[in-house]
C-alpha cells in the first residue's frame, strides 16, 4: 500500500443528499456491499475525514480519523460512488505523489496535495473544496469518478457497482466457499432448503447469518454479520443488507442499512432504506409507474427526471411504517417519521404521517428519543448522549420542513 493519506471531505453540495445524509457523512453511505470509507481504506495507509461539526461525535464512534501523516495526501470527495474498481488507480495516483485536481460538476471530485502542504487544523466542508481550488493544483481528468448529487444516484449505479464491490469483499478474504459463487463467513446458518442461486453474480453470507428455511436467494447479494433471512423471503439481485437486520418478504435490487427489520411480506424495490428503521407487515413500494416512463421525484423544492424507470422509496434513519403501508414510486421519507396508509407525497423528518386518514402531526423531538431509546434496548444497546444530542440536532436542521399549510389532509 503506498506511503500517504486518503481525507475523505464533505463538501457544501452534502445536503443535496438528505435525507441520506442527514444522519451519516457522505461515506458512510453504502452502495454495493461498501461505503467511501472502506473503498479508501484500501488505498491508503491512513484514512481520515472532514464532516459537518454536528456530525463529528456519532461519527468518531464508528470510523477512524487518522490525521495525515508524512507524504502526499489523497483528497476524496466524500460522496464519490464507492467503486471499487478504482483502487488500483488511486493507489497509483497516491503512490506517484504529483499534485493534480480532478472535477466532476460543480464538485471537485478527487486531489492530490504534495508532501509538505499541510491541511487547515479548521478544514470544514464549508471551506474544503475553496481551499484546494485556491491550491492552483494541476487539472486532471479521471474517467469514471463521479458523486452522489441526489439521493436517487444511489439506485441509479447501484446493479453497475455491484459485482466489482462483492468480488473486493471475497478478494479481503475471511469466507469460504462452500458451493460455486456462494461465500459465507464463520458460524452461518443456511438451511438446507434454502435456495441460494449465484449463476447471476456472487452470493456473500457475513459472519453469524442466519437463512432460513425455503427462503430464496439470488446473487449478487451480500447479507451483514448476524442478519437474518426469514423464511419463504425472496432476496434478489443486487441487495445488500447491513449487519443485523431481519429481512422477510421480497426484496430487489435494494440496499438496507445496519439495525433495520422488514420481516414479514411485502415487496420492496429499488429502494434505499437506512439504519434502525422497521417497515411493518404488509409494507410495500412501488418501483414502477404504470406508464413505464422514467420516474420524476420533488426534491427540496425542485422537481427531477431521474432517469429512472425503477425507483423505489428513500427512507431515511429511524423512520417506521405501521402494516399495510403502501409507498407510491420515488418517494422521499425523513428521519424517524412514522408512516401509515398511502404515502403519495414525500414525507418530512420527524412526522407522523397519515394523510390518507386525514392526519398529518409533528413527532415530538421528546418522542423521537423515547422511542430510540426503547429500540435499542431491545437490542441490548445502550442510547448515548451522542445519539440523544445527533437526533436534536437533526430535529432542528429539519424544522423548515414540517410547513403543514404546504400538505393539506387528503380526504
Amino acid at each position: 500500500m503506498p506511503e500517504g493519506s486518503v481525507v475523505l471531505f464533505e463538501d457544501e453540495f452534502v445536503s443535496d443528499m438528505y435525507p441520506i445524509t442527514l444522519t451519516r457523512p457522505a461515506f458512510a453511505v453504502t452502495c454495493g456491499a461498501l461505503n467511501l470509507y472502506d473503498v479508501a481504506r484500501m488505498v491508503g495507509e491512513r484514512v481520515g475525514y472532514v464532516v459537518r461539526d454536528y456530525l463529528a461525535d456519532t461519527t468518531a464512534c464508528l470510523y477512524a480519523d487518522e490525521r495525515p501523516a508524512a507524504g502526499p495526501t489523497l483528497m476524496l470527495n466524500a460522496a464519490l460512488a464507492p467503486d471499487a474498481r478504482h483502487v488500483a488507480r488511486l493507489r497509483a495516483l497516491l503512490a506517484a505523489g504529483e499534485p493534480f485536481l480532478c472535477t466532476t460538476g460543480r464538485r471537485v471530485a478527487a486531489a492530490l496535495v504534495p508532501a509538505g502542504v499541510p491541511l487547515p487544523d479548521d478544514l470544514s466542508p464549508a471551506t474544503a473544496m475553496p481551499w484546494l481550488l485556491e491550491r492552483g493544483l494541476p487539472l486532471r481528468e479521471e474517467e469514471g469518478l463521479r458523486t452522489f448529487d441526489y439521493p436517487f444516484h444511489l439506485i441509479g449505479v447501484l446493479e453497475e457497482l455491484f459485482p466489482a464491490n462483492l468480488q473486493a469483499r471475497i478478494a479481503a478474504g475471511g469466507l469460504r466457499e462452500v458451493r460455486p459463487g456462494v461465500f459465507v463467513g464463520t458460524d452461518v446458518d443456511l438451511a438446507e432448503t434454502a435456495v441460494v442461486r449465484a449463476d447471476k453474480g456472487p452470493v456473500v453470507l457475513d459472519d453469524g447469518v442466519q437463512v432460513m428455511e425455503f427462503a430464496y436467494l439470488v446473487g449478487p447479494l451480500y447479507v451483514g454479520p448476524h442478519s437474518r433471512i426469514i423464511e419463504r423471503a425472496s432476496v434478489k439481485e443486487s441487495v445488500s443488507i447491513g449487519r443485523l437486520c431481519k429481512i422477510g418478504g421480497e426484496v430487489e435490487a435494494s440496499v438496507i442499512e445496519s439495525h433495520t427489520n422488514k420481516q414479514h411480506h411485502g415487496f420492496l424495490g429499488h429502494a434505499y432504506v437506512g439504519s434502525w428503521v422497521n417497515l411493518g407487515a404488509g409494507t410495500s413500494n412501488s418501483d414502477l409507474k404504470n406508464t413505464y416512463g422514467t420516474v420524476r421525484v420533488e426534491h427540496q423544492g425542485r422537481k427531477l427526471d431521474t432517469g429512472l424507470q425503477f425507483l423505489g422509496c428513500v427512507i431515511g434513519d429511524f423512520s417506521k411504517s405501521a402494516i399495510n403501508t403502501s409507498i407510491f414510486t420515488g418517494k422521499i421519507i425523513g428521519v424517524s417519521s412514522m408512516l401509515y396508509g398511502f404515502v403519495g407525497q414525500n414525507v418530512p423528518s420527524f412526522c407522523n404521517y397519515a394523510r390518507s386518514f386525514g392526519q398529518m402531526t409533528e413527532c415530538t423531538i421528546d418522542q423521537a428519543v423515547t422511542t430510540q431509546r426503547r429500540m435499542f434496548a431491545r437490542r441490548s444497546i445502550e442510547q448515548t448522549v451522542q445519539d440523544v444530542a445527533l437526533l436534536r440536532a437533526v430535529h432542528e436542521r429539519t424544522r423548515s420542513e414540517r410547513c403543514w399549510s404546504t400538505l393539506p389532509p387528503v380526504l
